[in-house]
């Protein structure tokens, strides 16, 4: 069983040699052959007492005098230089922004088509015509739109399907800087778009760079991240794609009349070409390049990501940690039958199902429908006028901007709170508060009471995004060993971006079907989400990966309120 970790876990006797887990964690971690060390990093001369320990005792030697002087440390016995103590620094705060480009880019592309929808699909501002050969609107029924728009989650969810087995070839940054081709590609062809079916391919390849986005700036942010920035950048992504989406109607409020609004589809290029150039300026991940037994390279990286700090014993435990999980798993990767009917060396279908539930719980919770669709919503809901609609911006369009504006504000908040109560607490108070905003969205569409519904828009959105927009972003890479990683996250985000499509395309059905009553299966949708939160959701804050893993092995199960399995079962588990 692996130990707890504790302050005084240097003063255990050595572990076992059959538990390579537990060496890895309470032992300086024994590297491969090929890693080669930089000159004296063992033991390297001090000057002052601020130089950094480099090894697992409180204090340093002295080359040249012979003396041992005390290294600053933490609460945890970790020197304070040591990189494994870091929180978020710049250097790795400017790169996961770079990686995160992507993110608004995802944000961008579907969000844009929010404010202009009744200017495209209804032709609003006027009658169709054709100048130099592109039309000012493509009309279409509401269904036909739905489907135009939710092509962009059915390409998101071509594309994450592939993404991870890319990204294990070509490497996170590479992987990022291809996918820009898609933005690129799908932005033409809506920006140039004479049909219905060139838009249809347009908002699908632009999908697709959605998907690949989704899957590999989780990845690169997540392997880059310190253990005490995880949280931080787990939520990143969701963040950036809210801000993508915010920036997106703010630009549509001037773009969204004939022809001006195939500029605004068009901008989704521009992100990806300056994208394109600053990846050149960041670090592949170290993890990806040590796994490819790049370890100078790895090194290298590490160090980019990590400032001034050092770096040697976290490059140790990374490189160590990697090498025992390879000697300690099958020959060749377990295949995902193997991982879903729990046939592997440790039974991970229970923390595999809750990746997966949370995957899909954030599409089902409505939140994503409110985005495509609060203009159109809030237009009936304030019952504006054919006039009043044309006028832009109108105010529904103007109520649309402060939704996109206080889900980017939401995710700050969780992000800051999430390392303090928890991940579990989170989602719990989250997912309860969305299904009771959803559930008075419902009585205010009854009453007609534009003003009730649209604060309660307000409402939902910032309660979802504050904790069950983003938690299942990081969801996996806290909750799964790196083995199974690539395989469980592509699936995840498959998942994800299927109920994506399935949901944008039956919101505007649902609309028309259910009249008032159209966030009724929202209520419950979010309050099973609640409920998941509750009795199954693991609580990773603070934990080693390989402690979240013994703790909830096993099949799909019940837990303790507080957060425990209710039968604990002992086993030598590698990361």
């Amino acid at each position: 069983m692996v130990m707890s970790p504790n302050k005084d876990a240097g003063h255990q006797p050595p572990p076992s040699a059959h538990s390579p887990s537990e060496s890895m964690i309470y032992q300086r971690p024994e590297l491969p052959p090929s890693v080669h060390h930089a000159p004296n990093t063992r033991a390297m001369p001090v000057s002052n007492a601020s130089t950094p320990s480099f090894n697992s005792t409180e204090s340093i030697c002295d080359a040249k005098k012979g003396k041992y002087i005390a290294a600053e440390s933490d609460e945890t016995g970790i020197a304070v230089n040591d990189s494994r103590n870091a929180h978020l620094n710049k250097s790795l705060l400017l790169c996961a922004m770079v990686a995160a480009l992507s993110s608004i880019n995802y944000g961008w592309v579907i969000g844009s088509v929010n404010v202009p929808a009744l200017v495209i699909e209804e032709c609003s501002s006027g009658p169709e015509t054709w100048t130099n050969g592109f039309p000012s609107c493509i009309p279409m029924s509401s269904t036909l739109w739905g489907l135009v728009v939710g092509l962009t989650a059915l390409g998101a969810w071509a594309g994450s399907m592939y993404s991870g087995m890319i990204a294990d070839w070509l490497g996170r940054r590479n992987t990022l800087m291809y996918n820009n081709a898609f933005f690129v590609a799908g932005a033409l062809l809506c920006g140039t778009a004479t049909s219905i079916a060139q838009l249809a391919i347009g908002r699908f390849v632009a999908g697709i760079g959605c998907g690949f986005a989704a899957n590999i700036v989780s990845t690169y942010n997540s392997e880059a991240a310190t253990t005490r920035s995880r949280g931080f950048l787990g939520g990143f992504q969701q963040l950036m794609i809210l801000v993508g989406l915010f920036f997106s109607q703010v630009v549509s409020i001037g773009l969204s009349n004939a022809p001006l609004w195939r500029v605004l589809f068009s901008l989704s290029a521009a992100v990806a070409i300056l994208q394109s150039g600053l990846l050149f300026l960041i670090p592949e991940s170290p993890r990806y390049l040590a796994i490819k037994k790049r370890y100078d390279e790895s090194r290298s990286a590490l160090q980019k990501l990590r400032g001034n700090l050092d770096i040697t014993l976290e490059f140790e435990e990374l490189v160590a940690m990697l090498d025992a999980g390879s000697r300690n798993s099958s020959v060749s990767k377990p295949s995902l039958w193997q991982i879903l009917s729990g046939k592997t060396e440790v039974d991970l279908r229970h923390l595999v199902f809750c990746v997966l539930f949370l995957m899909l719980s954030q599409q089902w919770s409505g939140a994503k429908g409110v985005m495509f669709y609060s203009t159109e919503i809030l237009s009936k809901t304030f019952h504006l006028s054919e006039e009043e609609i044309k006028h832009i911006p109108s105010i529904a369009q103007l109520l649309t901007l402060g939704i996109g504006a206080i889900g980017a504000v939401a995710v700050v908040i969780g992000m800051s709170i999430l390392d303090k109560v928890g991940r579990r607490t989170v989602l719990v108070v989250s997912s309860l508060a969305t299904s009771i905003c959803a559930a008075l969205i419902v009585v205010g569409s009854k009453l007609d009471l534009g003003p009730m519904v649209a604060v309660f828009m307000y409402a939902f959105n910032l309660v979802f995004q504050s904790g069950a927009g983003f938690i299942p972003y990081l969801s996996a890479s806290e909750l799964l060993p790196y083995h199974v990683l690539g395989s469980i996250s592509g699936i995840a985000t498959s998942v994800n971006c299927l109920t994506l499509f399935i949901v944008s395309f039956i919101f505007p059905i649902l609309d028309k079907t259910l009249g008032p009553y159209l966030f009724v299966p929202f209520v419950v949708t979010n309050f099973i989400t609640f409920l998941f939160g509750v009795f199954m959701m693991p609580e990773a804050k603070g934990k080693l990966i390989a402690e979240v893993i013994e703790q909830y092995q096993g099949p799909p199960h019940i837990v303790h309120s507080a957060g425990l399995l209710s039968k604990k079962r002992g086993s030598s588990i590698s990361n």
